[in-house]
């Protein structure tokens, strides 16, 4: 049975969506990336996050972050509710923890994709979790990153971009500004979590497609070289998107890591 709802952390509605799972294994939480929501999880038919749950027996939360989906939006979303440099710090530290105790949720496996990722690797280096799976994690920014987010803007306010996106957020503005907006800013140019990564003891699995247009492969050398005992799987013929380019590859990868992890 699948629950979708609304839950206040820390004074702002979150939209959740709740998928069971059995008893004792610890429940995947699913971070979604720069643009998702609860909803963009499911694509092509497929419903990714149900998919996974089913493939490991695991229960499932999935969140949509503030200005995202249906969650509280943003004021002033491109003045004083601009993002700063340190958001997805904010949101590992801070947000994610308060969710966890509100679900009464101690040891999550945490599952990210993109902005999601990073997320995860975050809170990871703070806090106990059972296992974390980041895929196409951003450590530091590169200029391939810079251009297709560029690209982002500019698809955006032609309008193709927005209306495909306001298919999935009930603000898209918000939704698509609060990223974009930070992540074309001169001061975020110097995001590192590299040294973060390094804190990181619990299991970890790092996906990235060969052809993903936000970032290369350095991000998951990088990662590597601060946790070595990271396990990595590239996709050929696979994007930014593992979940949508190779769903099936994707799903089967991590059921295997959690199936080790126990």
């Amino acid at each position: 049975m699948n629950v979708t709802e609304m839950l206040e952390i820390n004074g702002v509605r979150l939209e959740l969506r709740r998928i069971a799972g059995q008893p004792g294994l610890a429940p995947i939480v699913f971070l979604h990336e720069g643009l998702g929501s609860v909803a963009l999880w499911t694509q092509r038919g497929l419903d990714w996050p149900q998919a996974v749950c089913a493939a490991t027996g695991r229960a499932g939360v999935v969140y949509s972050r503030r200005g995202y989906g249906h969650s509280t939006p943003v004021p002033d979303v491109r003045g004083s509710g601009r993002l700063l440099p340190d958001y997805m710090h904010g949101e590992a530290w801070e947000v994610l923890p308060a969710l966890l105790r509100a679900l009464d949720i101690s040891r999550p496996v945490l599952l990210g994709h993109s902005d999601g990722a990073t997320i995860a690797l975050l809170h990871a280096s703070r806090h106990p979790v059972s296992a974390c799976i980041a895929m196409a994690p951003h450590v530091l920014v590169e200029d391939i990153a810079v251009q297709a987010i560029t690209e982002a803007r500019a698809a955006f306010e032609s309008g193709g971009l927005r209306d495909r996106l306001a298919r999935y957020h009930a603000d898209v503005e918000v939704a698509f500004w609060q990223w974009n907006d930070v992540w074309l800013s001169d001061a975020f140019r110097r995001f590192d979590i590299r040294e973060e990564c390094g804190r990181i003891t619990a299991p970890l699995l790092l996906i990235q497609g060969l052809d993903d247009e936000y970032g290369t492969m350095r991000q998951l050398d990088e990662i590597a070289r601060s946790a070595p005992h990271a396990l990595q799987l590239r996709l050929a013929a696979c994007g930014h998107s593992p979940q949508r380019d190779q769903p099936g590859r994707t799903v089967e990868a991590i059921a295997g890591f959690l199936k080790a992890v126990g």
